[in-house]
């Protein structure tokens, strides 16, 4: 019985050996909780500012894109293919973020495209953590941070805090207004 016991340790002892010491596990460690913080921060102005991406969004966004380089790394992947890695990082994140500002397009106006530009950013910041560019990770957030908290105070603004947008219906040509108001066309 202690045989049995003792395979099933090494089985376990090997599926766990990916890191093969304390500096690799403290880089890991450290990889991760940086991009999950530099995320959070992000997040946590999107959330101030009342967007629906907020901090969970932009922290998971960042740990992910972290994780989704790191893992390769520790397996010894080539650079060529840590490319495609990272391609199909960016168009999976410009996907999903592409369906969030389709689905508020039925509005009329056009909203949610900082809210995609800062995930995209996130994701990025994420991806510079997971490649061990910690200082360009802090650089592009702080970067961001400053764009996010200073540029919506330069301009016009409505008692909403709102950049004032052409009215939607006023692009549209007439017969579009008319068939849209009464249900059928002129």
């Amino acid at each position: 019985m202690d045989s049995v016991w003792q395979e099933v340790w090494q089985g376990v002892r090997a599926d766990f050996a990916d890191l093969p010491g304390v500096v690799a596990v403290t880089q890991l460690v450290l990889r991760m909780l940086l991009a999950t913080i530099l995320g959070g921060l992000l997040g946590y102005q999107r959330e101030r500012q009342g967007k629906e991406a907020g901090l969970r969004t932009h922290m998971l966004v960042a740990l992910g894109s972290a994780f989704f380089v790191v893992v390769p790394l520790q397996a010894g992947m080539s650079i060529g293919d840590l490319s495609r890695v990272l391609q199909g990082v960016i168009a999976g994140i410009g996907f999903l973020l592409a369906g969030t500002i389709l689905k508020q397009q039925a509005e009329g106006q056009i909203h949610g495209l900082t809210t995609a530009a800062g995930l995209w950013l996130t994701a990025a910041v994420g991806v510079a953590v997971g490649l061990g560019r910690e200082t360009s990770a802090v650089l592009g957030t702080v970067l961001a941070l400053i764009i996010l908290a200073l540029l919506p105070q330069v301009g016009p603004h409505d008692e909403a805090g709102e950049t004032p947008r052409e009215d939607a219906d006023a692009r549209q040509p007439q017969a579009v207004r008319a068939h849209d108001k009464r249900g059928s066309a002129p």
